[in-house]
């Protein structure tokens, strides 16, 4: 229903009329399907403009440029997944049905499409040799590393930590019972979690910041302080609408390491995967190369070399006020190369350049490459390095250090 303002006379009156009797009555349009079916809002919200279903004509081979779907991403997954063998053979076929040779724009440029694809030589690496905990060393098969049943090289304690749970379908007691099962054969020194807080039925429809907010209110009533670790449980695998705000408030605002999950299918190759990231996130170290192990590292392993990582996400397409996060990973414990600090900063969207690594605060820095560089001299027993390493995905500019030491 909607106000319709008609002449009677010399007035004006005001009616209320739907949206079918409008087109119907007033239009003079036969409508034979809009009846029970909704409308189209082509106006804006605070002006809606609503048309009948049957009266609008969707222009085909439109691009569209929004975010999709959990169901949307998951699909689009599956059909574009192949292997390299399917690929190729997807593409040879598509190549015989083009028939390039008869192409006549093609013959009159002199151009010819070779039938079959390039070769060249290459080779295979050896897969790396990975040292775990007392000792013990074993070799990738079929490309993995199996973890399962093997020590860890430095574990963490996990302490002072709680199990929130945003889902509804799962058997709390039960995960918890296999988690610690699974860690104490990876070495790891698990407490009971101090509590499990439930989220309220009631707010699962709610707004996501009421959500994340509600939940810590709980966290501040049920603990007598603020906990080191957060378990998380959420209800979707992937684009959980939780997940952003959640983690944004647990390691932003407080500080707390967290780790999300979602329940689906929950199996002890899982949780060996779980386990690994979060000892890696309480300070542990998982495995070591045998090589770095053995300081055999050419170059590296002889000199303090310092290796960072970098790399700038954007937003996905159309969400242009979303802003870009620029990310630094860099060695710490020189003669590891194995253990890692991450560093995040957000930046203009859109913008590649990565703006954060200098950043000059009155006559000092305080950009993401002088915390690396300190925390790799107060880490490697106050060494400065020799060497900086640098991979940059997609590399605009070329960066270059001329004296790494001054910054320290």
């Amino acid at each position: 229903m909607f106000p319709l303002r008609r002449r009677n006379g010399d007035t004006t009156e005001t009616v209320e009329i739907t949206v079918y009797d409008y087109f119907v009555k007033n239009r003079g349009i036969e409508l034979r399907y809009s009846g029970n079916l909704p409308c189209i809002n082509a106006g804006r919200p605070k002006r809606p403009t609503y048309f009948p279903v049957e009266l609008c004509t969707l222009v085909p081979l439109q691009r569209y440029t929004k975010a999709l779907s959990t169901m949307q991403r998951t699909s689009l997954v599956e059909k574009s997944r192949q292997k390299p063998h399917e690929r190729m053979s997807t593409l040879n076929d598509a190549l015989k049905r083009s028939n390039y040779d008869a192409d006549p724009m093609l013959k009159a440029c002199g151009i010819q499409i070779a039938q079959n694809f390039t070769q060249i030589e290459g080779r295979v690496l050896p897969a790396p040799k990975l040292k775990a905990g007392n000792g013990e060393e074993f070799f990738a098969r079929n490309g993995r590393w199996n973890i399962a049943r093997k020590k860890l090289i430095r574990t963490s304690s996990v302490k002072r930590w709680s199990v929130v749970n945003f889902s509804a379908r799962c058997d709390l007691r039960g995960l918890v019972q296999d988690l610690k099962r699974v860690a104490t054969g990876m070495g790891l020194e698990y407490e009971d979690p101090h509590t499990v807080i439930e989220e309220s039925p009631s707010l699962r429809r709610a707004p996501v910041a009421r959500r994340v907010e509600e939940m810590f209110a709980q966290i501040k009533a049920k603990l007598p302080g603020a906990p080191l670790f957060l378990l998380c449980l959420l209800p979707e695998r992937k684009n959980c609408e939780v997940y952003g705000p959640w983690k944004k408030k647990c390691l932003a605002d407080f500080g707390i390491v967290t780790q999300c999950l979602a329940p689906q299918r929950v199996n002890d190759q899982y949780l060996s995967n779980l386990l690994l990231k979060i000892n890696a996130k309480l300070g542990g170290l998982n495995t070591l190369l045998q090589i770095e192990a053995a300081r055999a590292i050419p170059i590296v392993g002889k000199v303090p070399t310092i290796i960072l990582g970098m790399d700038v996400s954007h937003g996905q397409p159309g969400q242009s006020d979303r802003p870009s996060i620029a990310a630094v990973v860099s060695s710490r414990e020189w003669p590891l190369i194995s253990k890692y600090r991450a560093t995040v900063h957000t930046q203009s969207p859109k913008q590649e350049m990565m703006a954060s690594l200098f950043k000059p605060r009155g006559t000092e820095d305080d950009g993401l490459i002088r915390e690396s560089l300190i925390d790799f001299y107060t880490s490697s027993g106050k060494r400065k390095p020799d060497q900086v390493i640098i991979f940059r995905y997609q590399i605009v500019k070329l960066l270059v250090f001329a004296n790494s030491s001054k910054f320290l």
